[in-house]
């Protein structure tokens, strides 16, 4: 329901953002689970690697590699095989030029339909889904998907690595102020398996129960607002036309 009809809007690949592990679980990994379900090519990329999250005294290092692992296993219980970290440090991620060509990068690499990022609107209603990180990464990704991904002169190393610039028809982004989103996807049949993905991150939930009811009262308020059936599950995004058939360069 809303802006995107997959009737008329064909997917086949996907390029998922987000800025810690387990932000794509919670926003978005009931949409990623039908996708792949349906046979479209999903990856994730996490631009933290989550070391400032969890309930014990652990160096950095080895909260990394912890939320490394997790959000690989929960990738895969929603059929992502591709997870690429890159690496910056929880709490210090800024929309910067390093972070941006690493974006433009892989979506000149992947040449995807979507692109899903967070939100880069601060959302006062819940600030905990404003964290500075979530905006910097919907900050990040939006400034690079325009105009540098698709503008040959942006970051010319990367062209002449082989990487062409690219149009990308759609973005999508997760975590909106309620004002901004658009379109909602039901995921009510492979709910359990949004679920068991965010089962995976142990290390950020220790109240698993408490966390898989509020996952579950969102998913019912966005399956009400839909006017889907009674009782069906859905996830919300503001879904913007990047290159619609009415676009022309730099308007």
């Amino acid at each position: 329901m809303g802006i995107f009809d997959p009737a008329v809007q064909r997917v086949q690949r996907v390029l998922c953002f987000g800025a810690h592990p387990d932000d794509l679980d919670f926003g978005a990994s009931g949409t990623v689970a039908a996708w792949t379900a349906a046979g479209v090519q999903v990856e994730y990329c996490i631009m933290t690697d989550g070391d400032a999250g969890g309930f014990d005294e652990r160096t950095a290092e080895a909260i990394t590699a912890t939320r490394h692992a997790e959000q690989r296993a929960a990738a895969a219980l929603v059929g992502v095989d591709t997870v690429h970290f890159l690496g910056e440090a929880d709490g210090f991620l800024e929309p910067n030029h390093r972070v941006m060509k690493q974006v433009v990068a892989l979506i000149r690499t992947l040449r995807p339909d979507v692109v899903l990022a967070m939100h880069p609107e601060r959302n006062w209603e819940r600030i905990q889904r404003s964290h500075p990180d979530h905006l910097a990464c919907g900050e990040a990704v939006t400034r690079a998907i325009y105009p540098a991904v698709e503008n040959p002169f942006s970051y010319p190393e990367l062209l002449e690595a082989g990487l062409e610039a690219y149009k990308l028809p759609w973005l999508w982004l997760y975590g909106a102020p309620q004002a901004r989103e658009n379109h909602r996807v039901e995921i009510t049949e492979v709910f359990e398996l949004k679920l068991a993905a965010l089962r995976q991150h142990l290390s950020q939930h220790p109240d698993v129960p408490a966390m898989e009811r509020y996952v579950r009262t969102q998913a019912e308020a966005q399956g009400s607002t839909a006017g889907f059936a009674p009782g069906a599950l859905a996830e919300a995004f503001h879904v913007v036309a990047v290159n619609a058939a009415d676009t022309i360069a730099g308007f």
